[in-house]
């Protein structure tokens, strides 16, 4: 079983990495509005462009690589020479598949921005697929990354993946002062179609993706001090690369069935939008599934990275009893933070909407509906998270795929049959249907876990979160009756909202750890006995 203490380490770094990459996001988006504007037709064009080799590399390669290389890399490990020749091949395997793909989307950057846009001019077409050019090799850097990242999760370094999209976002920013030093801000300077000459569209679109090579090319240094060297290495038959193969085809096919579940799912929200009305619509459902993914890509996926490695390395020892501890000890953690996440956006959903969305009472509390129905589903959504985890560390990828799909064959219908509802709460009920299509999914992984591994230690887990459900409880009542003394205060301008959403949510965080600790969780005492360690070595 994982050490608690080394894999709260492990989860707090990345946690950091990923909160510091988000912040420096903002930033970025903010220099990028202010240096193009974000209504005009030269910013659609440039977020066409830079959108596309992202999207296609989540559909084509994203979840494929994660879920196929830390379980290949850790059993090869066994082998003679400690996996080297295995790893070498599956690297330069992946690394010849990545560049064809990569020079093949850059060629066809005229097509790609036809296919993602609809009824622009010439002129901004033209803009686009200038963008494109520039900017689809990152396809090939964020494929790159991946690899790289996942080779040192496989060899317990899980810092630098986390922390290296932080660089991207450095350069990335320095990239767009240095645009708006030289060309001048959009409302200074329009950059109008007319205006935009070779060197603007190399500079803006130039610094995106050296970037993001940045963020690929810095995993080297930290693969050499952990002792890696990668050598070209060819022959893809005999080795061992099939089973690799395999779960990387129905890893590919739960992405597509997942993007065929979004792709109806925005559909039906875009249907909810009536000019004038004010009706949650795709905008809305998009900024909502933003609130609902921070807490689970700050706490789930770093616990869950740092975990995978070691879930890997017990299955293939087949170590059940230390498979089942980890996956419980994972579950526990991730609930406790995910169960105070969802008392925190109860309470504060419109507030935090007005943050997300800017100013406007009725905006906010239509979007913060959304919020509400949909974090609903955060804890399930996690929990199937990391129980995919284990069916991946033990190179299981058809489980999940037949798990999944009754739950998007369920959530596509159901959104579908939205239409006998309101519009104005056509995306609510999105959210909602959502949520029972996380839950379904965590029942199906935990009875088909419980049936392979013979037992998860369920009592445990569900007698933690009845007592994270007590303490949320208690934090949501502090949070509602001081919301009761200001109601017109959180909702007054976005400022407001922030400095109610601070002031509340610490409030409702402390109540929730003194509930807590009443009530003798075991995952806050143990959490408490680590720092506490820490704090008598450094004393």
């Amino acid at each position: 079983m994982s050490s608690f203490s080394s894999l709260a380490r492990s989860s707090a770094i990345m946690t950091a990495g990923t909160m510091t990459s988000r912040v420096l996001g903002f930033v970025k988006a903010s220099m990028l509005a202010m240096a193009i504007g974000v209504t005009a037709v030269q910013a659609d064009a440039f977020d066409i462009a830079n959108k596309v080799p992202n999207t296609l590399y989540m559909l084509l390669a994203g979840g494929v690589v994660n879920a196929v290389l830390v379980p290949q890399i850790v059993r090869a490990s066994k082998r003679e020479d400690g996996g080297a020749d295995f790893t070498n091949r599956l690297l330069t395997l992946s690394f010849l598949l990545l560049a064809g793909v990569s020079i093949i989307a850059t060629a066809a950057a005229p097509l790609l921005v036809w296919l993602y846009s609809s009824g622009w001019s010439e002129e901004q077409m033209a803009l686009a697929t200038a963008f494109a050019f520039w900017c689809l090799p990152q396809l090939f850097f964020y494929g790159l990354y991946t690899l790289l990242g996942q080779v040192l999760n496989a060899k317990s370094s899980f810092g630098p993946y986390m922390w290296a999209p932080v660089l991207n976002n450095v350069v990335a920013i320095a990239g767009l002062a240095v645009f708006i030093l030289i060309f001048g801000t959009n409302n200074a300077s329009p950059h109008g179609l007319d205006t935009w000459t070779p060197d603007k569209i190399a500079l803006i679109a130039g610094t995106a993706t050296l970037g993001v090579a940045a963020q690929a090319l810095i995993l080297i240094w930290p693969l050499k001090r952990i002792g890696f060297r990668y050598k070209p290495t060819f022959g893809f038959r005999g080795v061992g690369l099939g089973s690799a193969g395999k779960v990387a085809f129905w890893t590919f096919a739960a992405m597509l069935i997942g993007q065929i579940g979004f792709l109806i799912i925005s559909r039906v929200a875009s249907g909810a939008s009536i000019p004038g009305d004010g009706n949650a619509s795709n905008a809305a459902y998009t900024n909502a599934y933003l609130v609902f993914m921070l807490p689970h890509s700050l706490i789930a996926v770093s616990l869950a990275t740092a975990l995978f490695t070691s879930l890997a390395k017990n299955a293939a020892e087949e170590d059940t009893e230390a498979v089942v501890g980890d996956f419980s000890m994972g579950v526990r953690m991730v609930g406790m933070v995910n169960t105070f996440a969802l008392a925190a956006l109860v309470v504060l959903a419109s507030p935090v909407a007005m943050i997300i969305a800017g100013p406007g009472r009725e905006q906010a509390m239509a979007i913060g509906l959304v919020i509400i129905t949909m974090v609903f589903g955060l804890v399930p959504f996690s929990a199937n998270y990391l129980a995919q985890r284990v069916f991946y560390a033990y190179g299981d990828a058809k489980t999940p795929f037949l798990i999944q799909l009754p739950q998007i064959i369920f959530q596509s219908l159901a959104v579908l049959s939205v239409s006998i509802f309101p519009k104005s709460v056509t995306v609510a009920i999105i959210g909602l249907v959502m949520s029972l299509g996380y839950l379904m999914a965590m029942i199906i992984s935990f009875a088909v876990l419980k049936k392979r591994l013979g037992a998860i230690d369920l009592r445990g887990i569900l007698t933690s979160h009845v007592k994270f459900l007590l303490a949320a409880i208690v934090a949501a009542g502090a949070g509602f009756g001081l919301l009761y003394f200001f109601p017109d205060f959180a909702l007054a301008g976005r400022w407001q909202a922030f400095i109610t959403t601070a002031a509340v949510g610490t409030v409702m965080l402390l109540f929730f750890i003194g509930a807590c600790y009443l009530l003798r969780v075991r995952e806050l005492h143990s959490i408490i006995g680590v720092v506490a360690g820490k704090l008598r070595k450094t004393a």
